[in-house]
């Protein structure tokens, strides 16, 4: 699972290391012997520094100086005006470029940290490109939904699909729940909040929670939802559930309701791990769930308390 960190909260920069590797700056003096032994971050910075100051030119420097048939993983972090102009231009600069990263297996599309944009801020596009351009990627991350677009497709590369965000527009729940992605091991979307975008439904879900597209699926996380009773309801009875070894229902407005659907549907005890931390549990409720899935990890961390009398409740990652 991608869990929280204490030290960089829930958006990971990866400035250091990004799918198991360092990761490696082209403003660095010492170049890697190996190209393909690291993570590159490209990004760029219009505030000065020793980052180029627009994507093209980075781009431009990364394809002239590095030899890129040997790349194998790549972070794409902040690019100019990120909060106000789309990742187009650079979806589509990668996706032109693939001839010339024949070896790129991981892409994490947008580390951008608060200080340069809220996740809601980043404005993203249409990233079904590169998965078409990449057809033996098997690792893609993109943080931020504003804009995200994406057509259902078949690929069979494919082993974790993360989408990070406080508010996933319901047409890209549905797109991803359309995609035949055989290979496909570990599935995260934070779904958000209907005021960022977030306007998917428990019913969106479908196609991801009968499994049939998605035969290797080990974990699942359906997270940072302000449904989050409706999804663990949906949950409960989903067929894909009995073939996983890992669930999160984390970061989101889980209640002792959400919690009971659980307890109620079909059995969890085969699972490794059970992540629901940022919960409203009662104190009561956790001990059930606890009580109730002896040999899980349940992580029950992060209770909140629902405020005001209108009971508002947060999810953990919103703006």
């Amino acid at each position: 699972m991608i869990e929280y960190d204490q030290y960089h909260g829930y958006q990971h920069q990866y400035t250091e290391t990004y799918a198991g590797l360092p990761v490696a700056h082209l403003s660095s003096e010492e170049r890697p012997s190996d190209p393909g032994a690291v993570a590159w971050r490209l990004c760029a910075n219009e505030y000065g520094g020793d980052d180029p100051k627009t994507m093209a030119e980075t781009f431009d420097l990364f394809f002239e100086q590095v030899d890129t048939a040997r790349v194998t993983a790549i972070v794409i972090g902040e690019w100019e005006d990120c909060y106000s102009t789309s990742s187009a231009t650079i979806v589509e600069r990668l996706a032109g470029s693939a001839a010339k990263l024949p070896a790129l297996r991981s892409l994490f599309f947008g580390a951008i940290s608060s200080d340069q944009a809220e996740i809601s801020w980043i404005q993203q596009s249409d990233i079904t490109p590169l998965l078409e351009a990449f057809p033996r990627l098997e690792r893609l991350e993109v943080r931020g939904g504003t804009g995200l677009a994406l057509q259902s497709v078949r690929h069979e590369s494919l082993r974790m699909l993360r989408i990070e965000s406080g508010g996933l527009p319901g047409e890209v729940v549905r797109a991803v729940a359309g995609c035949d992605l055989p290979a496909l091991e570990h599935l995260d979307l934070w779904l958000g909040v209907d005021s960022y975008g977030g306007d998917s439904t428990a019913a969106d879900l479908d196609g991801v929670l009968t499994g049939e597209r998605l035969p290797a699926l080990r974990h699942l996380g359906l997270q940072d939802s302000e449904i989050q009773d409706d999804i663990a309801a949906a949950v409960a009875f989903a067929p894909v559930v009995a073939r996983l070894e890992t669930l999160a229902l984390s970061m989101g407005t889980l209640t002792d309701t959400g919690a009971e659907a659980l307890l109620s549907g079909q059995p969890l005890t085969h699972l490794r791990e059970l992540d629901l931390h940022h919960h409203y549990l009662s104190d009561a409720m956790m001990k059930r769930v606890a009580a109730a899935l002896p040999g899980v990890e349940v992580n029950l961390s992060e209770q909140e308390r629902a405020s005001g009398k209108d009971d508002w409740r947060y999810v953990a990652v919103s703006e």
